[in-house]
């Protein structure tokens, strides 16, 4: 979905020092509409996405459509979820570096954490690869082997998909069908003035330090909540727990106040900063009744811990509330693209 982010390893890129503009990147987004043409505005993802989703959708079939983690689509009597992820070589991960069974798997992990976000249950996928011309062939069968061997851990099939070379860098496109399984699907929009905010594991330094190419998407532990209670809004942190924080918030209607001290602090992460911002996590952040959220917590979710972080208010700020009470708005922005 329209919905994702990732984070730009130091790599040289075609133009160093200077963002792509509208003008300059329409030929790679499809038929760029005249106005956008017409001036050189420094394309933003999320004011794209925004534009996107301002945009009616008539189809009597989308029950959820741009702006959430998942496609919520009507086929027959079922309700499918449906969600797309692409990953760039230099920008979600590095192939010298990592190789292709790890980038193979972080793709996979990426879609797969869509569907947790709506606690459902992942069936198959299908794959796009756009491979650099001369690469060695035995970097596709790593990718494959990422793909598939993640997949299968979830009950998810790499079904089919598509192969070209191409002149440029490696490009990864997952597409994964989920299914509700019973379980209506989560959305991002449902947060409640009083919810209890929660999030499972720990946060920050996730991509410093690789453990966004080793994540296990939290699939277990979405339908293990969805099924002990209802979960009113839930999003999966790719941005940063500020930047989605405030996607949730913002699709809710509603504001947060964070507790500091009570956000789960990766050892890997610099700090406070880093656990707001870094992104790459893709641990679970998701609104309760405050009634089921001290239980949650102390249990757990499928052997991952659950954290009590804050709650949700009226208006639409979002504050982080200091030890010692000092209270201010949260400043701290997360990943996004800027072209």
């Amino acid at each position: 979905m329209f919905c994702r982010a990732g984070r730009y390893f130091p790599r040289p890129q075609a133009r160093p020092g200077r963002p792509l503009t509208v003008r300059q990147c329409s030929h790679t987004i499809g038929a760029a509409d005249s106005a956008a043409q017409s001036h050189s505005a420094i394309m933003r993802e999320h004011d794209l996405i925004n534009w996107i989703c301002s945009h009616e959708l008539d189809s009597s079939v989308v029950v959820a459509g741009p702006g959430d983690d998942c496609a919520v689509i009507v086929l027959g009597e079922e309700q499918v979820l449906v969600t797309v992820d692409q990953l760039l070589d230099g920008v979600h991960f590095d192939l010298a570096r990592c190789g292709g069974q790890a980038a193979g798997r972080k793709a996979m992990a990426r879609s797969l954490s869509d569907i947790a976000a709506m606690a459902g249950e992942a069936t198959a996928a299908v794959v796009s690869l756009a491979i650099p011309a001369g690469c060695d062939e035995g970097v596709g069968k790593d990718i494959y082997r990422g793909l598939r061997g993640l997949g299968e851990q979830f009950g998810c099939a790499v079904a089919g998909g598509d192969v070209a070379v191409w002149a440029g860098r490696l490009a990864i496109s997952v597409t994964v069908v989920g299914r509700c399984a019973g379980v209506k699907p989560v959305l991002r929009s449902g947060a409640r003035v009083g919810d209890a905010i929660c999030v499972t594991g720990q946060l920050g330094g996730a991509w410093r330090h690789q453990r966004d190419l080793t994540f296990r998407p939290r699939l277990t532990e979405a339908r293990q909540l969805a099924g002990r209670c209802e979960v009113h809004a839930m999003i999966d942190l790719s941005d940063g727990l500020a930047t989605d924080l405030r996607h949730m918030c913002d699709a809710s209607g509603v504001g947060a106040e964070l507790q500091a001290d009570a956000i789960p602090v990766h050892p890997q992460s610099d700090g406070l900063k880093g656990a707001l911002c870094d992104g790459e996590d893709y641990e679970l952040l998701f609104a309760v009744s405050p009634a089921e959220a001290g239980a949650i917590a102390a249990e757990g979710l499928a052997g991952t811990m659950v954290s009590l972080i804050g709650t949700i208010t009226e208006g639409r700020e979002i504050v982080l509330a200091d030890p010692d009470g000092k209270r201010g708005p949260l400043k701290c922005t997360g990943w996004e693209h800027t072209g």
